[in-house]
C-alpha cells in the first residue's frame, strides 16, 4: 500500500544573500484537515541582524508581512506565538474552512497581499549568511487542541551575492627562493564566498618587483575561491599581492609579506579569546570551527566558553573538546583548548585559561578544588596551563596585579572588542572601555608594568558571553575584534604555546599588521641584564620594521609607560632604529629591593586607525658582582 507524502516547495528556491523578495513556501497536504485545524511556521531565525528578517502579522503594514493563503484566494491572517526556547516568535494560522487531500496551502512573507510595488523595497530581508538547504519548519496540528507533530520542513539554499570584494589570504612569513602557495577568496558584500558576477570578469595577478614572466589572469570559478600554488620570491622585501578585476578596474591587495633569507621562524595569526558573530562557539562549535579556519582563515584558534554550568555543562565541554581534537591539524589548523574563569574583581580579575595539552577538565569555580586562581595555580605543574588576564581596565572586573603569578600568567589581553586595557582615555587611549562598563585605572596595563609585572601582549575578539552578555543591549561602545600574532619555528600545538610562554606574540585590533621589535638585537619578550651586557648601560639600540595593510600613521617607542620617540613614515612599510642613549641609571624604575629595570614596547598605528602593540623587552640594572672574592691569609706570629 503506497503512503502518500505531503509536498513542501519554496519559491524561490535559490537566493541570494541579503535579497530582499517575497518568499511563497507551499504545502501540499497528504491528509484532509478539518476545519480549525491549525499550523505553525517557524522561521529557525534567532532575530540577529545577520539572520533572516523577522516579519509583521500587520497586513496594515506597507512591507514585511507574513500570511497565509488558501488555494481559493483567502487570506489568512497569523499569530504570533511565543516559545520559550525561542528568542522569536512561531507564526500560528487557523483553518476556517476543510483542506481536502492534495489540497494547497501557502506561507507568504514579504509584500502585503494586493499591494504592488518593487520587491526589493517592500519584500522580506533574506539572512546575510550563505547556508545549503537552509531549513523552515511547519507543524500541524490536526486536530486543532494544541498538540503539534514533528514538522514539515521547507528549504532555500542561500548562495552569494554579487561579488564586491577578492580577499588574498597570504602566508605573512616567507623565505627567499621557498614556494609557497596562496588562496584567493571572491566576496561578496557580506564576506560570504560568490561567483556570482559577470560571466567575463577576469582577474589579473601582480606584486611589487614582478617577475617579467609571470603574468597570470583568473577566471571567478563556480566555488567562489582558488588556491594558487608555487608562487615565490627571489630578493628579500616586504611584499603585497595584488589582484585587479580587469572589468570593473578595481584592485585588491593582501596583507604584507615579509621575505627573509631564511626561514627560521613563522608568523601565525589567530584568536584565543573571542567568539563569532555569525556562528555560536559552544553549541555550535564544528561550524565555529569551520567558520574561522576556512572563512576568517585564522592559524589558530582556542575555545573560550565560560566555565558555569549554565553556559557550559559537562556534555558541550566534552563535545567542545572532540571537536577541537579532530579539527587540529599540524601544518594547517591549530586549536587550542581553553575557557573563561570570571574571579574575584581586583583580586583575580576575569580569565582565558589555556591548556598545553588534550585531554584536561573544565575547571569549575563553584567546586571546592577549584574556587579560587590561588588554588587553580597551585595545583598545576609548569607549562600546563597559561592564565591571561582579559579586560582588567573593566570597571567590576577588572585585576590589579597584586596577585600576579609570573610562571603561569605570562601573557595579558592588551585589547579586546570592547576595549583597550592599555592606559585611560584620559592618558589618550583612543579605543577606551566606555559605555555601560566603565574603565578601572587600577587594571592599566601601563601600571602593571611600571609595577614591574612582566608578560607579553595579545588581543581578543568579540564576546557576547558571561560577563559581555549584557553588552549588545547596552550603550557599551563596540571596536573591532583584534588578533593575536604569534612567531615560533613550527606550526604545530607544542611550538605556539611555547612561543606564548616565551611571549613571543604580539596584539592588534584586527588588521594583520607585521611587527619586528628588538632591543640589542634580541626579540620582544626578552629579559636582559646590564651584567650579561654592559653596554646596555650606555646605550639601548632599538631596531625592526613594520608592515601595515594601510599607510602608516606612527609608529611609536615606549619606554616605561611613555613615548620617547615617533616616527611618521611614508608608505605602508619601514624599517628603524633608534639608540636610547641616555645613561641607564637615569631612566630606570625602581622595583621594590630587586634590580631597577627598564621596559620598552612598540606601538604602531595606521591611518585607518588600526593600532599593534609588540611585546615588551625588559633591561635590569643589576650592579656589577667582582670576578672573584680575594682570599685572606692569616700569617702565624
Amino acid at each position: 500500500m503506497n503512503m502518500r507524502r505531503s509536498l513542501c516547495f519554496s519559491e524561490p528556491s535559490i537566493a541570494r544573500a541579503g535579497q530582499v523578495s517575497t518568499w511563497k513556501f507551499h504545502y501540499t497536504t497528504a491528509t484532509s484537515l478539518p476545519k480549525g485545524a491549525r499550523f505553525k511556521f517557524d522561521l529557525q531565525t534567532k532575530g540577529r541582524s545577520i539572520d533572516w528578517e523577522i516579519p509583521s502579522v500587520d497586513l496594515g503594514e506597507g512591507s514585511n508581512v507574513i500570511y497565509a493563503e488558501m488555494e481559493s484566494g483567502e487570506i489568512l491572517k497569523a499569530k504570533e506565538i511565543e516559545t520559550p526556547d525561542l528568542l522569536v516568535p512561531q507564526y500560528e494560522f487557523v483553518l476556517p474552512s476543510p483542506v481536502k487531500i492534495g489540497g494547497k496551502i501557502t506561507i507568504i512573507m514579504g509584500a502585503p497581499p494586493k499591494i504592488r510595488g518593487k520587491a526589493e523595497e517592500i519584500g522580506n530581508h533574506c539572512q546575510l549568511t550563505i547556508q545549503r538547504r537552509r531549513p523552515f519548519f511547519l507543524y500541524l496540528d490536526p486536530k486543532g487542541k494544541g498538540n503539534y507533530e514533528e514538522p514539515e520542513i521547507f528549504s532555500i539554499d542561500i548562495r552569494g551575492n554579487r561579488l564586491q570584494a577578492i580577499r588574498i589570504l597570504t602566508p605573512s612569513f616567507v623565505a627567499k627562493n621557498k614556494r609557497f602557495d596562496i588562496t584567493v577568496r571572491f566576496e561578496d558584500e557580506f564576506g560570504n564566498l560568490t561567483n556570482y558576477a559577470a560571466e567575463d570578469t577576469l582577474i589579473e595577478l601582480s606584486y611589487e618587483h614582478l617577475r617579467e614572466n609571470l603574468s597570470w589572469k583568473l577566471f571567478i570559478p563556480e566555488t567562489g575561491f582558488v588556491i594558487l600554488p608555487n608562487l615565490y620570491f627571489n630578493e628579500t622585501g616586504i611584499y603585497r599581492i595584488q589582484l585587479k578585476n580587469l572589468q570593473t578596474k578595481e584592485c585588491f591587495t593582501s596583507p604584507p609579506i615579509k621575505c627573509f633569507n631564511e626561514g627560521e621562524k613563522n608568523l601565525f595569526w589567530g584568536l584565543l579569546h573571542g567568539e563569532s558573530e555569525r556562528v555560536d562557539s559552544t553549541e555550535n562549535i564544528e561550524s565555529c570551527l569551520r567558520h574561522f579556519r576556512d572563512e576568517k582563515a585564522l592559524n589558530f584558534f582556542a575555545s573560550s566558553c565560560f566555565e558555569s554550568h549554565e553556559e557550559t555543562s559537562p556534555e558541550i565541554w566534552k563535545l567542545i573538546c572532540a571537536n577541537l581534537s579532530e579539527f587540529n591539524e599540524e601544518d594547517r589548523f591549530i586549536t587550542i583548548f581553553g575557557f573563561q574563569y570570571p574571579g574575584e574583581a581586583e583580586k583575580e580579575g576575569v580569565r582565558q585559561l589555556l591548556y598545553f595539552k588534550e585531554g584536561k577538565p573544565l575547571l569549575r569555580q563553584k567546586e571546592a578544588k577549584t574556587s579560587s586562581l590561588e588554588k587553580i595555580y597551585k595545583s598545576m605543574v609548569p607549562k600546563e596551563l597559561i592564565s591571561i588576564p582579559t579586560f582588567t581596565m573593566g570597571q567590576g572586573f577588572q585585576y590589579t596585579f597584586k596577585n600576579f603569578n609570573p610562571d603561569i600568567e605570562r601573557v595579558v589581553e592588551i585589547y579586546n572588542a570592547w576595549g583597550s586595557s592599555e592606559r585611560s582615555a584620559k592618558e589618550g587611549n583612543p579605543r577606551p572601555i566606555t559605555g555601560g562598563v566603565e574603565e578601572a585605572p587600577e587594571g592599566s596595563i601601563i601600571r602593571a608594568l611600571k609595577n614591574n609585572y612582566r608578560f607579553g601582549f595579545v588581543a581578543g575578539g568579540l564576546d557576547d558571553r558571561g560577563i559581555y552578555g549584557t553588552f549588545f543591549d547596552s550603550e557599551q561602545v563596540q571596536y573591532s575584534p583584534g588578533l593575536t600574532a604569534i612567531i615560533c619555528e613550527k606550526y604545530t600545538r607544542d611550538s605556539l604555546m611555547d612561543a606564548l610562554y616565551r611571549r613571543s606574540c604580539y596584539a592588534t585590533t584586527g588588521a594583520r599588521m607585521i611587527v619586528g621589535f628588538h632591543v640589542a638585537g634580541q626579540p620582544m619578550g626578552s629579559e636582559l641584564s646590564s651584567v650579561a651586557k654592559p653596554g646596555l648601560v650606555v646605550n639601548r639600540h632599538l631596531s625592526g620594521y613594520v608592515a601595515g595593510t594601510a599607510p602608516l600613521k606612527r609608529v611609536e617607542i615606549i619606554r616605561n609607560g611613555v613615548v620617547i620617540h615617533t616616527f611618521t613614515p611614508q608608505g605602508y612599510h619601514f624599517d628603524y632604529y633608534f639608540d636610547d642613549a641616555q645613561e641607564l641609571s637615569q631612566v630606570t624604575l625602581e622595583s621594590g629591593g630587586k634590580d631597577p629595570f627598564v621596559f620598552y614596547y612598540l606601538r604602531v598605528t595606521q591611518e585607518d586607525e588600526h593600532i599593534a602593540w609588540s611585546s615588551p623587552i625588559w633591561i635590569d640594572h643589576a650592579s656589577q658582582a667582582p670576578l672573584s672574592t680575594p682570599k685572606v691569609v692569616k700569617k702565624e706570629k
